[in-house]
């Protein structure tokens, strides 16, 4: 439970730490931490206005998009507590709750009847599928490392005790932060700034909602960020007691909020067909995660 409330709070101040970051960065004065919360608010405010040629799955849709990160949030634990939802291969389950989400925000999209949405549909379900190697190649070595399938067995037993699993640790943070860049659609594979027809993604799946929806749709952005980065905390804090752990947890999602701002603001975007390559070679940096644990237990032949 103290996980899920930890991820919440994360999330609220989560966007407005990259915004400030990126403000900074650029020099500007920029808007306030509290900004993406109240433009959140301001849409739940506002009435949702539906095209005639959606049916109910556009309806849906965002819902269920919603839902579904909340529910991945449930089996995140928190050092020495278990998420809501724990058990024997829920990293599994994990990814594929997540998918679910993918896959109605995708179809959500192209219920629309626009092809340019289909466009941005299609290059989010490639992006993607790409990714999940490297998510599976990543907690598969750890899981291996520990003897463990669940997310909490796994964190709880891990100990960063050399230089080799230091390392680990940190190629599975880099990981990490990729995979939320990519799953939220932030640079250098997409920019959430662009109106540029040729190059949009995530933007084009959502130009035809709006107000409640919308909220929905923001919020569960902040949400997965807040998630990956208690994901990263939890390699760093499984062993630590509470008094330890919190504050660890929350200046781990700092870290996580600024660094994101930071690749934001001096990273240029990727050329599109420059986006498949760098996705994959994320599954490469995993599978040197996999080779390394594989010397950590001796099992080198």
């Amino acid at each position: 439970m103290l996980s899920i409330i930890l991820i919440l709070f994360s999330s609220i101040f989560f966007a407005g730490f990259i915004l400030r970051t990126k403000s900074i960065a650029s020099g500007r004065k920029g808007p306030g931490i509290m900004q993406p919360v109240k433009d959140v608010i301001r849409l739940f405010k506002k009435g949702t206005i539906y095209s005639e040629t959606t049916s109910i799955i556009f309806r849906i849709g965002p819902v269920i998009y919603f839902s579904s990160v909340l529910m991945a949030c449930m089996v995140i634990p928190f050092g020495p507590y278990k998420g809501i939802v724990s058990f024997d291969g829920d990293f599994v389950f994990f990814a594929y709750i997540l998918a679910l989400g993918k896959f109605f925000s995708i179809i959500s999209a192209m219920d629309t009847g626009s092809s340019f949405e289909g466009m941005g549909a299609s290059r989010e379900a490639l992006f993607s599928m790409f990714a999940e190697p490297a998510f599976f190649i990543l907690i598969g070595s750890f899981a291996l490392l520990t003897g463990n399938t669940s997310f909490f067995d796994i964190f709880s037993t891990l100990h960063l005790g050399s230089s080799i699993t230091y390392t680990l640790g940190g190629l599975a943070a880099f990981v990490l932060v990729m995979i939320a860049m990519i799953e939220n659609s932030r640079m250098p594979v997409d920019d959430p700034k662009t109106h540029l027809e040729l190059t949009m993604i995530h933007e084009v799946m959502v130009l035809d909602n709006s107000g409640f929806d919308l909220g929905l749709i923001l919020t569960a952005g902040y949400l997965k960020f807040a998630m990956y980065g208690a994901i990263i905390a939890d390699f760093f804090i499984g062993g630590l007691s509470v008094s330890f752990a919190l504050p660890l947890f929350l200046f781990i999602q700092l870290l996580f909020a600024v660094t994101v701002g930071l690749i934001e603001s001096f990273m240029a975007r990727f050329r599109m067909n420059h986006n498949p390559q760098f996705i994959l070679a994320l599954s490469s940096v995993s599978f040197l995660i996999f080779l390394g644990v594989l010397l950590v237990l001796e099992k080198f032949l």
